[in-house]
């Protein structure tokens, strides 16, 4: 997969603007806050049908635009596809190859990218809602169907807290509507745990012998998806759940909440046996997250025949240089867009230089 060129209007400070990339690397140098990650967000917003940076639509429109237009032209499948959002006046517009799409749900998939940017290297000691986050977006990355799966999920958990909080203030809601939505919730909280644990089962193999490779086998990386049920088996786990969301209802009436279920769930991380997020050093923490990034490349890859475009957001500053050069030498022929505020030690790598300022790209000749 490999992205031929994105042209945004009206996109944070990106008034009117086409960047095109080369296959390889392409790095995109400027200072801060002159639009190097509104680029590579415009890009990402196509592989998740959101903003990495948690904005809304109206948000994303640049001052005084009325609203906004990304369109992305990549290469996939042996041809060459286009993707375009535009939001203007509230409302939405979604096309795929020319045709209208009458839901995000329906983009997600056709354009695939790993995203690296600070604030993953929290994945390692940071809550377990960010590893949660990350397992979701890979798996609907590779596996659109989840994303309506987890959507049920949600809904279903969210109807069942409402019954909760109205018990816990004394209101009247009956014991049967409790029990309908708590059946409802273990069969899809069962759909919701098999996707993860077969996700894990391929990431694990793949960031294991990453790790092992970047660090000459001295740290040895365990990864395991940590649930009330360990089992895998799909009717066993609804089962199991069915029997935890009806056995302890008041303690969930004090609480207020559901008690359990995957939104609870964790990746499990071990260096050498112990807990990553206990006894991890900060370079270890550094090397596990970039292990996880790029095993997330290999499973698509494994899945779906290609590797997605990897996107690298202001992180080699954070990276040593035996991290750097791993990266960079694990990543050779593919995609690569990598912003950074200097050059520093990317000055010698073969790349695509494009130079930012005030939300222009101009291409750096060699």
């Amino acid at each position: 997969m490999q992205v031929n060129r994105i042209h945004a209007r009206g996109f944070r400070n990106i008034e009117d603007q086409t960047v095109a990339f080369d296959g390889g690397v392409n790095l995109i140098v400027g200072n801060n806050a002159e639009g190097k990650t509104n680029l590579l967000e415009a890009i990402y917003y196509f592989a998740r049908g959101k903003s990495f940076r948690s904005a809304k639509d109206h948000e994303l429109c640049g001052f005084h635009a009325p609203g906004y237009e990304i369109s992305l032209s990549f290469h996939s499948g042996g041809r060459d596809q286009t993707l375009l959002y535009r939001y203007s006046g509230g409302k939405r517009v979604r096309q795929i190859n020319g045709g209208n799409a009458e839901s995000c749900a329906e983009m997600i998939g056709k354009f695939r990218a790993v995203l690296f940017h600070p604030e993953h290297l929290e994945l390692v000691k940071g809550s377990p809602s960010l590893r949660r986050e990350f397992l979701n977006i890979a798996i609907a990355q590779n596996d659109p169907s989840y994303l309506s799966v987890y959507a049920t999920y949600k809904r279903i958990l969210e109807e069942r807290n409402t019954c909760l909080k109205m018990m816990s203030r004394g209101l009247p809601v009956s014991n049967d509507e409790l029990y309908v939505w708590s059946m409802k919730l273990a069969e899809v909280a069962a759909v919701v745990c098999a996707r993860r644990y077969e996700y894990i089962d391929r990431l694990a193999p793949y960031a294991r012998d990453i790790m092992d490779d970047m660090s000459g086998g001295r740290e040895r990386l365990t990864i395991l998806y940590q649930s009330e049920i360990d089992k895998k088996c799909i009717p066993i786990v609804s089962e199991t759940y069915a029997t935890l969301l009806t056995s302890d209802i008041g303690r969930e009436v004090a609480a207020g909440f559901t008690l359990f279920g995957p939104h609870h769930d964790d990746i499990g991380l071990m260096i050498g046996g112990h807990p990553a997020r206990e006894f991890a050093s900060q370079g270890q923490q550094r090397s596990l997250t970039l292990a996880m990034k790029l095993a997330e490349g290999e499973v698509s890859h494994s899945l779906l025949g290609e590797y997605p475009v990897f996107l690298f957001d202001d992180v080699m500053s954070e990276l040593d240089t035996g991290r750097r050069q791993y990266l960079l030498s694990s990543l050779s022929g593919r995609q690569l867009i990598v912003t950074s505020c200097e050059e520093g030690d990317l000055s010698s790598v073969a790349a695509r230089r494009i130079h930012t300022r005030g939300g222009v790209y101009e291409a750096i000749s060699q």
